[in-house]
């Protein structure tokens, strides 16, 4: 089957903008569970997570928009994080936000690997995957060892 470049290139928006929704949503989760800690583990979610999470979510949704209009192409709509069903308990959100954070790297994975970045893309667009990946590369590892940490 032929690929045009058009095509390829919508498919790699398209992709991205669905590993950005899970960056999105992954945000939303996190801010539920800070509801739920108290100020200490807020601070070292805040600092080993979150913030790299938002980054990880600007960097991507910039991104699109730069390859997008680069190429002519109109931008992915941003879709709002549905709101989590609720959970008193924080490990919860944090466990569902480190599974879409997961996700998202493995999304953006899989585009790097696919090679249409390099067949059809351009050096932003490289960049900026392997730039979100970087940012949010720590989280599942600290993530997980936040879980252990709360409700000791």
């Amino acid at each position: 089957m032929s690929y045009s470049s058009e095509d390829a290139r919508r498919q790699l928006l398209e992709d991205l903008g669905e590993a950005a929704d899970q960056l999105g949503l992954a945000l939303a989760l996190l801010g539920e569970a800070y509801q739920e800690v108290d100020e200490a583990t807020g601070e070292t979610l805040e600092e080993q997570l979150f913030r790299p999470v938002r980054s990880a979510y600007a960097t991507a949704r910039r991104t699109s928009t730069g390859f997008a209009e680069r190429h002519g192409l109109s931008s992915p709509a941003v879709e709002a994080a549905s709101a989590p069903a609720y959970s008193g308990d924080p490990r919860v959100h944090l466990q569902r936000a480190l599974e879409a954070t997961e996700r998202a790297d493995q999304m953006i994975a899989e585009m790097q690997d696919s090679m249409l970045p390099v067949e059809v893309g351009d050096r932003e667009l490289r960049d900026g995957l392997t730039m979100t990946r970087e940012l949010i590369s720590a989280v599942p590892s600290q993530g997980r060892q936040l879980l252990r940490m709360i409700g000791r």
